[in-house]
């Protein structure tokens, strides 16, 4: 027997569109919602050209942060005594990278609460324009300083992107393929660091000392100006419309997100139910409890068993995909391939790009096949084996410092066996732990799935900005060697934690998958 509290749903009171005020998103005709089979029906769940159009609009944001944390690798061996009148000391370096993630750090909790309050495509406009705003200041830079306060405006939209682009995707991507829609922008992610490093290679090799870096940087507003017109056309989710008060809406796009047909109908009447209860739950809760919507929201999280584990886990898998090491190789492999001998460093750092790209390829075939756990279980391991091969090579080549390195000509073995087992520890990392956090909204309820997502993104950006500003004085310090000792033993703790608190979510909706966490860690 049905209770009021679904009413909206079962009498379709609220349902109803208003036509006034409604533009219907990216519209496509019968044929281009989703794919077909044999009897012309189309397929429940599947991927159709709506998802397609709506993930690659969204996956911009993956490739402007994928862009401007790569290009910084090769600005940093460019830009020479362009800025303040004097080459960048090791200081310099790290200040100018270690910035954006700060400010990263910043925007991600604050993101999620604009996200909640105005929704979620609010917040990419405005991550698109600090992006431009971000590129032009680099771009016309003439100092350390106003370089740092460039990469500070990047960093606060690389925070508000990399929390909200996830979860705008998950949020409307069909269940059964949900891993492979948020894959595709970490596959954005590395592309913008492929381009960023064949960008930084020709002008780096090609171009104007003087004026090369400046487009490196400067190249990062071009897609952001893009998405701001594909945003006039992009949806906002179905749960976020229904929080609002907008179930009409929501159904329309759940509709086109899940393709048409009977199972396909059935499929939104549950979705849309589901979201509909929980939003009624989250509402009952707050008239119970009297407290102030952000007040309530953090007491929810911090005090909820079911969402303190998913905060746990959220917080353990981004803080890993950095305490790893990954990131010192996208800010700094150029500058690691010239302390190894390389001629081109740009060159040979985009083998590290490249190498990326191809596995996160490989990830997003395989993500929900094998599994988040599973994938995370079998890719580790390798990225610890990598890592320990990488600093048995730094051994052998006895590098004391990389300040002390002029660049000069190394016996050739042991560079190409690092090279290498940097291939093997990014390729791990692709088909992992490059991806498996991001999917990170999976594991909270509706009512804190911003905030959650929130703080989890801004575990990843303090763990980076750990990373950024303390890599190049660990290789002083400890010596190349330790240093990636040192992250091996960090990717062996985390394996450890993976097996012991992360439950499988392959498959499930949104609802099911939060549903894990209610009576334990939910590990089978």
């Amino acid at each position: 027997m049905s209770s009021q509290a679904e009413a909206p749903l079962l009498s379709r009171q609220d349902d109803v569109i208003d036509d006034d005020n409604f533009e219907t998103p990216l519209e496509l005709d019968d044929d281009g919602d989703a794919p077909t089979s044999d009897n012309g029906k189309k397929q429940a769940g599947g991927l159709g050209w709506f998802v397609w159009l709506l993930t690659l609009s969204a996956g911009i944001s993956g490739l402007l942060f994928g862009y401007d944390t790569g290009v910084i690798s090769a600005t940093l061996v460019s830009i020479g005594s362009s800025l303040s009148s004097r080459e960048l000391t090791s200081l310099d370096k790290s200040i100018i990278t270690s910035s954006t993630s700060l400010l990263a750090l910043i925007a991600s909790p604050l993101s999620s609460i604009l996200a909640d309050r105005l929704g979620r495509k609010p917040v990419i406009l405005v991550a698109d324009v600090l992006f431009i705003f971000g590129a032009l200041i680099q771009a016309l830079s003439i100092s350390v300083p106003q370089m740092v306060l460039g990469r500070s405006v990047v960093g606060l939209a690389i925070g508000a992107a990399s929390f909200v682009t996830p979860l705008y995707l998950a949020e409307l991507a069909p269940a059964a393929r949900r891993g492979m829609v948020v894959t595709m922008n970490v596959l954005s992610i590395t592309l913008g660091q492929v381009v960023a490093y064949v960008i930084g290679w020709i002008l780096a090799e090609h171009g104007s000392q003087a004026t090369g870096w400046r487009l490196m940087v400067g190249l990062g507003a071009v897609p952001a100006l893009l998405q701001c017109l594909l945003l006039f056309f992009m949806p906002e989710t179905p749960r976020w419309l229904v929080k609002a008060k907008r179930s009409g809406r929501a159904r329309v796009i759940i509709q086109k997100t899940s393709g048409s047909g009977r199972a396909a109908a059935q499929m939104v009447d549950m979705i849309l139910r589901d979201i509909e209860i929980e939003v009624r739950e989250e509402d009952g809760a707050s008239l119970r409890s009297g407290d102030g919507k952000i007040r309530r929201t953090w007491g929810e999280l911090l005090f909820v068993p079911k969402n303190r584990r998913a905060l746990t886990i959220a917080c353990l898998l981004q803080g890993l995909q950095q305490l790893c090491g990954f990131n010192s190789l996208m800010y700094f492999s150029a500058t690691i391939f010239l302390m190894l001998g390389f001629t081109v460093p740009t060159l040979t750092s985009l083998t590290v790009a490249a190498t990326n790209f191809v596995f996160t390829v490989a990830a997003l075939l395989l993500i929900d096949r094998i599994g988040r756990r599973r994938i995370l279980l079998y890719s580790i391991p390798f990225m610890a084996l990598g890592l320990l091969a990488t600093a048995l090579g730094f051994n052998a080549l006895d590098v004391p410092s990389v300040i002390a390195r002029d660049g000069g000509s190394l016996a050739r073995a042991a560079p190409v066996f690092i090279l290498i087992n940097i291939m093997v520890y990014v390729a791990a990392y692709a088909l992992g732990l490059g991806n498996v956090p991001w999917m990170q909204s999976e594991l909270f309820p509706l009512n804190v799935r911003s905030l959650g997502s929130g703080l989890a993104t801004a575990t990843n950006w303090g763990a980076n900005f750990v990373i950024g500003l303390t890599f190049l004085p660990l290789m002083d310090a400890l010596t190349p060697s330790w240093t990636f000792v040192l992250y091996s033993i960090v990717c062996v703790a985390g394996w450890i934690a993976v097996w012991c608190i992360y439950p499988e979510t392959v498959g499930l909706s949104l609802e099911e998958a939060t549903g894990l966490l209610e009576h334990g860690w939910g590990v089978r």
